[in-house]
């Protein structure tokens, strides 16, 4: 099996800026010429996310609205004492820090409106790093 890993790097804005990485990761399974296995998207550290969203704006706004009414900012979190940026964290771990998409005939497999986005959840704008690791045949 071979097994290829590489680092994407960007900046964000701050609170639930939405960053499309679909091209990117792409981009990456298209030059570790593995045929058929599986595309890991990993985003090291506790305050960002990966997840699958369509490209639609009216969509990515009701996505930021529907993250802060489930977890809303300064609702009392015992972290907000130290950092203040406790929602950061609780909506990081409801959305989760990776994400595994098959890859056949050497093609990320999704659905056609389905794109791959990292999810700012800090309070403030970050220099980002997320890992694609590209596994397979």
């Amino acid at each position: 099996m071979k097994v290829v890993t590489e680092e994407l790097r960007f900046s964000t804005k701050g609170e639930i800026d939405l960053v499309d990485i679909t091209s990117e990761v792409e981009e990456i399974v298209e030059r570790s010429e593995i045929k058929n296995g599986q595309v890991l998207v990993f985003v090291p550290g506790a305050t960002g996310a990966v997840v699958t969203i369509e490209h639609e704006r009216g969509l990515l706004e009701d996505f930021k609205r529907i993250l802060k009414e489930i977890v809303p900012r300064g609702a009392g979190y015992r972290h907000d004492l130290i950092d203040n940026n406790a929602h950061s964290h609780l909506r990081a771990t409801i959305l989760g820090p990776s994400l595994v998409l098959p890859v056949v005939e050497g093609k990320v497999v999704r659905g056609i409106w389905q794109q791959i986005f990292f999810v700012e959840l800090d309070v403030r704008p970050r220099r980002r790093r997320v890992i694609v690791q590209v596994m397979g045949e």
